[in-house]
């Protein structure tokens, strides 16, 4: 139809317009410019032409063609907002910084309210790592626009990534006399003070909030976090009952219900409450790991093995589920399951460093496969070089292979990183030994026995060597 129009109209301008607006949606440049181009040729001075051929441009990236039209537009018309206020997004793409920051204060200036323009030239402050500049800018533009509250909170949020948290909070509160039913700084408010860990302004902050929408979820599931980090487990947990069953906090909450219970010696109860909550939303994967955990507190491994293959039925290749499961097996004896699993994970997730260094850790503490063991216990350390476990495994592969003095150096890496880790003492006491240290091995066990008194392996241990001793 426009076509057809056009071959009647040929220098129509708004019909080229029209064509060329349809193109630009289609998303075809090309056609789009030479509708745009043909307005130019029929009118030197349309804006709206230039003004659409540097858009066009600048979305095939030719930024120096479409800055072209843009400074054509701005000598037809110095103060056309509109054109200026995309030239000055164009001049911020190419990196013209300086420019840009002119462009966008002329934008300002002509049209003070126009508040997309004021937070892009903060925003260009911030990228250009001026915080304190943005913070200014903010501060100058409130002074002379007291209505547009909305730039406190943008203040506030630039004080807080300055980490002048007791100003953010200042410009809050200020924000909030002005304006005591604003919302959003009063969240944010709440949310400042729950991070700063002054909890029980948060909580205030949060009911004031919930007073006026009780059915506000986010905010009922951040006062009950408040209540529970400030240690009233009894409000905690009341907020989170109050949570609805439809919201996608409740599963979330649910856990955080059955960890205070538990906490408090009711596990039984907390396992009820999770199982409940995944008859409510069987698709949350870490209601099935905490239940599984759950079942391990009170000793019953068979559940927890049950509840991990629940989650893995509807999620096979979760990752967290399979290491779950892995972790289940081989505290039930059942290596050669443990590291079925183990490989399953490998499949999916080449890098997984936990799943290479479990395997690689269960080889050298049987004495077999060690050299396959050293490999992917080695390629865990390259992807997390700083993990204190993975450095104890390589460790431990090198005692295996009797290779003491690197086993000596990197268990006392491990050490370093792990002070109170049982396991990475006592293998350091099996290296002293071998290293023929015997009073160092008495110290690593004595002090390895202090952190687990009722293991009966290192109670041998200490026996024996210090008979050896004497």
């Amino acid at each position: 139809m426009g076509e057809k129009e056009l071959a009647k109209y040929p220098d129509n301008v708004d019909l080229h317009l029209i064509m060329g607006g349809l193109y630009l949606n289609l998303r075809n440049y090309k056609q789009a410019i030479d509708e745009y181009e043909k307005v130019v040729g029929l009118d030197q001075k349309n804006l709206v032409a230039y003004l659409y051929l540097a858009i066009v441009y600048t979305a095939e990236n030719k930024l120096v063609l479409a800055e072209d039209n843009f400074k054509k537009m701005l000598e037809i018309d110095p103060e056309n907002v509109t054109g200026m206020y995309y030239y000055a997004k164009l001049l911020a793409d190419m990196r013209k910084y300086s420019e840009a920051e002119k462009m966008y204060q002329k934008v300002i200036a002509l049209r003070p309210y126009f508040e997309v323009a004021v937070f892009d030239l903060a925003a260009l402050y911030e990228k250009q790592g001026k915080t304190n500049e943005a913070i200014a800018f903010y501060r100058g533009y409130y002074e002379k626009n007291h209505t547009r509250l909305n730039v406190r909170i943008k203040i506030a949020e630039l004080l807080i990534k300055e980490k002048k948290y007791e100003e953010a909070l200042a410009e809050y509160q200020s924000l909030l006399n002005f304006d005591p039913n604003n919302r959003e700084a009063r969240l944010r408010l709440g949310i400042l003070y729950y991070d700063m860990r002054r909890y029980k302004s948060a909580v205030v902050e949060f009911s004031t909030i919930l007073k006026n929408n009780s059915a506000d979820d986010r905010v009922r599931y951040l006062l009950a976090s408040s209540y529970e980090e400030d240690g009233n487990k009894t409000l905690a947990l009341e907020e989170y009952k109050k949570i609805s069953t439809q919201s996608e906090l409740y599963a979330t909450a649910q856990i955080h219900s059955a960890m205070l219970l538990s906490n408090e010696g009711k596990t039984r109860e907390a396992i009820r409450l999770i199982r409940e909550a995944l008859k409510i939303n069987n698709r949350h994967v870490p209601s099935y790991l905490y239940l599984s955990s759950l079942y391990e507190k009170v000793k019953d491994n068979v559940a927890a093995e049950n509840v991990l293959r629940e989650g893995i039925a509807l999620y096979p290749d979760n990752i967290d589920l399979r290491y779950a499961l892995g972790v289940i097996c081989e505290k039930m004896s059942r290596f050669d399951e443990s590291i079925k699993e183990m490989e399953t994970i490998l499949r999916l997730d080449p890098d997984h460093a936990e799943a290479l260094n479990f395997i690689g850790y269960s080889y050298a503490d049987r004495g077999i496969n060690l050299e396959e063991a050293e490999k992917m216990i080695s390629k865990a350390l390259q992807l997390k070089p700083d993990n204190g476990y993975i450095i104890d495994s390589l460790g431990w592969v090198h005692f295996k292979q009797s290779k003491l003095e690197s086993a000596l150096t990197h268990l006392k890496r491990a050490l370093e990183l792990l002070p109170d880790d049982y396991n990475v003492i006592e293998h350091l006491g099996d290296v002293y030994v071998k290293l023929g240290k015997l009073q160092e091995a008495q110290k690593m066990y004595e002090r390895a026995s202090k952190l687990v008194p009722e293991n009966d392996l290192l109670k041998k241990k200490l026996f024996d060597l210090k008979k050896e001793i004497r």
